[in-house]
């Protein structure tokens, strides 16, 4: 998994690329938890697109950075789609 930031003047932009799975589950949430304290009146963006699967654990992570967020969540694909439809639903529902 990789995992690219792009931080900007109102923005933060993160980019998740290759299986979130295991133990990249923990490198997500960590560095999530790096920069959650930073985003204060920032736009987030999570960029799915190079997104190849996401166990449970990273799909429950996506969607505790959505309730909490409210993220423009980025996806090309109908499992990225899914992905983020999933967090957006879990969301509404807690």
């Amino acid at each position: 998994m990789k995992i690219t930031i792009h931080d900007e003047p109102g923005a933060l932009n993160l980019k998740l690329e290759g299986s979130v799975v295991g133990p990249w589950v923990g490198e997500f949430g960590r560095t999530w938890r790096e920069l959650e304290p930073s985003l204060k009146a920032k736009k987030l963006t999570v960029d799915l697109c190079g997104v190849l699967h996401m166990d449970l654990e990273g799909r429950q992570l996506l969607a505790e950075i959505y309730r909490k967020t409210h993220a423009a969540l980025l996806a090309n694909t109908p499992m990225t789609e899914y992905f983020a439809e999933e967090a957006r639903r879990r969301s509404a529902n807690s």
